[in-house]
């Protein structure tokens, strides 16, 4: 009995541990199923790579600062100048003057031979000053819009979508990527302003900024925070605007607040001017103080994209301020680029201070991180 009860229960147990292993093999299964379903869960909610972050992390200290800097060069066609000032200082962005304009093909070649030579990480900006009226360039083969004055006469801001599109298409054809407009400045008397009511001139700035979102082409306002009640031509000289805060509010502002409102902030620049606005900051010209660059721009109207400056070779400011320090002060300001037109010997200041600056812990490198951020996400729009 015994063995026959052993054989029965050696044959029970035999089933029992192939019915265990089956079912450990089940649940094996299921958990390394398990498994594998939650690492691809985890997997697909990380985030893809940032390719700003990415940029950004791939650029020298001095490919970085170069970024900050736009510059004017001489000529109409690439020239060991113009190599050796991309290369040597990565500089970002180049302004173009009718000294470089010949014709549509002409320009558009030079651009595109800039680009090539410069062989940066991100696309160079090409600006140009293209507001019509007597401001314009190349207008020996270009179209020029009508002054924003004459624009604003007519009462209607759809005229001002209008040439904004136009001007768009024209800059385009000649290698340029953005327009420094329109101008914002509320009752200028140089025709330049789109009038004297705030409101009004509102209107007309944010009908030329759809035209230039619709076209998808960068544009820029000035010269915050209003330059309509100077006196002085900054380009000769600084002056000082006397009008409280309240008036400023009420005059000078509100095209500024309504597009930075109402639009992508990514798609515009916001240049600042050299007057002193004594109830901002009575000491420094907006374009080199904090309070009117951190304070009032990017606190309290929430400003977000790329701030640069009039051209600091400008008699505003040049003839106040030491040429080495520019650079240094627009950025602890707030700034984000530094426009210098004329002279190379100037630019090459501007840039090796600020190197020097960094080097010494004067300016953090992640302060110049913050500025080349808002410039790579507004060159992803070239791209």
């Amino acid at each position: 009995m015994r063995k026959i009860f052993s054989g029965k229960w050696s044959v029970v147990s035999g089933k029992w541990k192939m019915f265990f292993l089956a079912l450990f093999t089940c649940h094996l299964s299921l958990f390394m199923t398990g498994c594998s379903e939650i690492k691809e869960v985890k997997a697909d909610v990380l985030p893809p790579p940032d390719p700003i972050e990415e940029k950004l992390n791939s650029m020298t200290l001095e490919e970085k600062i170069g970024q900050m800097i736009m510059i004017g060069v001489y000529g109409n066609e690439l020239n060991d100048d113009i190599i050796y000032s991309l290369n040597q200082f990565h500089f970002g962005g180049v302004i173009f003057f009718d000294r470089n304009l010949e014709s549509v093909a002409q320009a558009k070649k030079f651009a595109n031979d800039i680009e090539a030579a410069a062989n940066q990480k991100a696309p160079l900006f090409f600006a140009i000053d293209e507001e019509g009226g007597r401001v314009a360039r190349g207008k020996h083969f270009l179209e020029v819009a009508p002054s924003q004055e004459e624009i604003g006469y007519s009462g209607n801001p759809e005229l001002a979508k209008y040439w904004a599109k136009h001007n768009s298409n024209i800059l385009r054809s000649i290698g340029v990527n953005i327009n420094f407009a329109p101008v914002a400045d509320v009752g200028s008397n140089d025709t330049r302003s789109f009038g004297s009511d705030a409101q009004i001139v509102a209107e007309f700035v944010n009908a030329s900024a759809q035209g230039y979102d619709e076209n998808n082409f960068l544009y820029t306002l000035k010269h915050f925070p209003g330059i309509g009640k100077s006196k002085i031509d900054p380009h000769k000289e600084i002056s000082n605007i006397e009008d409280s805060r309240a008036v400023l509010d009420a005059e000078d502002l509100p095209p500024f607040k309504k597009i930075i409102r109402e639009h992508d902030n990514s798609r515009f620049m916001v240049m600042v001017g050299h007057l002193k606005y004594d109830s901002i900051d009575p000491i420094n010209s907006a374009s080199l103080s904090p309070a009117v660059m951190t304070g009032l721009l990017r606190n309290e109207l929430g400003f977000s994209g790329v701030v640069i400056t009039d051209d600091l070779e400008m008699g505003a400011i040049k003839n106040n301020v030491d040429l080495s320090t520019l650079g240094i002060k627009m950025i602890l300001a707030g700034g984000d680029i530094a426009l210098v037109c004329h002279d190379y010997a100037s630019q090459q200041t501007v840039y090796n201070s600020i190197l020097a600056a960094v080097k010494r812990s004067e300016i953090s490198e992640e302060r110049i991180n913050e500025s080349v951020r808002r410039i790579l996400k507004m060159k992803a729009h070239l791209q």
